[in-house]
């Protein structure tokens, strides 16, 4: 067996995905815990350490207490080699998680066992619904009161539409909690409340043994027996082509806080979850096992580093394996290029890399090459698709507030809309610049990191609008004459394509109507 097959059957890259503050960025620390990563896990909440997580590294992240931008952490676990992209769990940038969806392959989602699905959570299931991507749940925070874990199933079942399977199973739950019973390795985790050391184990062939009375007490051991024997009864054996085809999601239960579960999930992930799968290019199927190079940019982070102005593309390798200073070929501007300073990951801290492989994500600096979505092969002509830009929700105008930087200002933007956080439109009509966003919080992040990063300020002016749409038609006469009817309404995005600013939902309406040649698009991959 070659070296490159070895190396990818190794690999587990995968994305954690939930709502905020359902504990996804607690798990990624724990995680990273038993991979040996970090030695000591920050508290995300507490204000007492000042160790924040290891995930969350930007300012403002630091100052909010969420994540906003998807960090990429690799480490070694036992003969496997994870990758975990965090993901935002803030809505306001489930733009930057649907597209960490394309880089991974398969997810875990953590859901709040008091609060159970939210709406956020829905959302990104149907992209991993779109994709088949794999799915593993783990239900957290089973040391507070939370809802009986049939209910939960219930309702991941009805709000996720998948089928899902426990392989561990709570004895009680809140202040009464005792703590989990796996049933996919047949033992007994016993819970001891703290944030640092791992639970105890117990080994258990049957559990109608009298030793599971002794432990847990005989109240919850006979309800922990009529609780299988209903999973037995209920739920499908776990099948792993199911799994692996995204038709069954098995469920954990833990406490991400205490490191309650977190092993659990974690031996039973990397034993089922897939390897680095083919990716679909325009041109073909691309194999991971292939010897040539390919991969794809999914992000791009300005000022990873604040001493250095520089850009980080992330870009996730598809097949053949990755070397520094090899010659590859960018496809878009069709010119070779050579990386002399290829990164690895672990959160902030980076490290220069001599070789990667498939499933891997590596960040190249970039000094202006590259946009979302860039192909990179040994030399084959090949486009990975699937990173779309949807239309935003809000916008607003863009002012500068300090003429004396409008240099700045313009870079910055330039650099941040590069990343994907927002869109940029320019009116044609008085040539003023809007920015398009999926939710408030973004215009804020913005105004701060111009602020912050580049030394420019920015202030926001009102713009009602509803949406952006792009606009193309084969009939040249048709398209001039929307352009000339809407000239007010007429925008051009950064690639120089016609943007369509519809002002309310009857207007969009009754331009479709009439313009019947037109193509109305909400989303910029057509």
């Amino acid at each position: 067996m070659s070296n490159l097959t070895e190396e990818i059957k190794r690999r587990r890259t995968f994305a954690i995905i939930s709502h905020p503050d359902a504990g996804k960025t607690t798990l990624t620390e724990k995680l990273l815990l038993f991979g040996g990563a970090i030695h000591v896990a920050g508290a995300v909440k507490s204000h007492k350490i000042k160790k924040t997580a290891t995930s969350d590294w930007m300012e403002i992240e630091k100052q909010r207490g969420i994540s906003v931008a998807t960090s990429v952490m690799g480490f070694d676990y036992g003969e496997h080699k994870i990758n975990i992209l965090d993901t935002p769990g803030h809505q306001d940038f489930a733009e930057d998680t649907f597209r960490t969806l394309t880089a991974v392959d398969s997810v875990i989602i953590v859901v709040d066992v008091a609060k159970g699905v939210e709406t956020q959570t829905r959302r990104l299931m149907e992209v991993c619904r779109m994709r088949n991507t794999p799915v593993i749940i783990f239900v957290n925070k089973l040391d507070r009161e939370g809802r009986d874990p049939f209910d939960i199933l219930d309702e991941l079942e009805s709000e996720l539409k998948i089928n899902v399977r426990p392989l561990s199973w709570p004895i009680n739950i809140g202040a009464k909690f005792k703590g989990v019973y796996n049933i996919y390795e047949h033992g007994l985790d016993l819970f001891t409340p703290s944030k640092q050391t791992v639970s105890e184990r117990v080994e258990i062939d049957d559990v109608n043994s009298p030793e599971v009375d002794r432990l847990v007490g005989e109240t919850d051991a006979a309800k922990l027996r009529e609780d299988l024997e209903i999973i037995e009864g209920v739920y499908p054996e776990f099948d792993k082509e199911k799994y692996l085809r995204g038709e069954l999601a098995p469920v954990f239960f833990g406490s991400a806080l205490n490191t309650f579960g977190v092993k659990e999930l974690l031996d039973c992930f990397v034993e089922i979850a897939p390897q680095p799968q083919p990716i679909q290019a325009e041109e073909r199927v691309v194999k991971p096992e292939e010897e040539g190079f390919s991969g794809f940019v999914f992000k791009i982070h300005a000022n990873m580093d604040p001493n250095h102005r520089s850009c980080i593309a992330f870009v996730k390798i598809c097949s053949g394996k990755f070397e520094r200073n090899a010659p590859y070929k960018h496809i878009r501007l069709q010119k070779q290029l050579r990386f002399a300073a290829p990164t690895a990951f672990m959160a902030q801290k980076k490290s220069i890399v001599d070789e990667a492989y498939p499933g891997d994500i590596v960040g190249i600096p970039d000094t202006g090459n590259f946009k979302i979505g860039d192909t990179l092969t040994s030399g084959e002509q090949l486009h990975f698709k699937g990173l779309p830009s949807f239309s935003p929700e809000m916008f607003k105008y863009l002012e500068n507030a300090d003429p004396m930087k409008q240099k700045q200002l313009d870079k910055g933007i330039a650099q941040l809309m590069d990343e994907g956080v927002a869109q940029m439109f320019v009116n044609q009509f008085n040539n003023r610049k809007i920015i398009g966003t999926v939710g408030q919080l973004q215009f804020e992040v913005i105004q701060y990191r111009l602020l912050h990063e580049y030394g420019a300020q920015c202030r926001w002016e009102p713009l009602h609008m509803f949406k952006a749409c792009w606009i193309e038609s084969d009939d040249e006469v048709a398209l001039e004459a929307f352009k000339k009817r809407k000239h007010q309404f007429m925008a051009k995005d950064r690639e120089g394509r016609d943007v369509f600013l519809a002002d309310s939902s009857y207007v969009l309406q009754m331009a479709q109507t009439d313009f019947p040649k037109i193509r109305f698009h909400f989303s910029s991959e057509f």
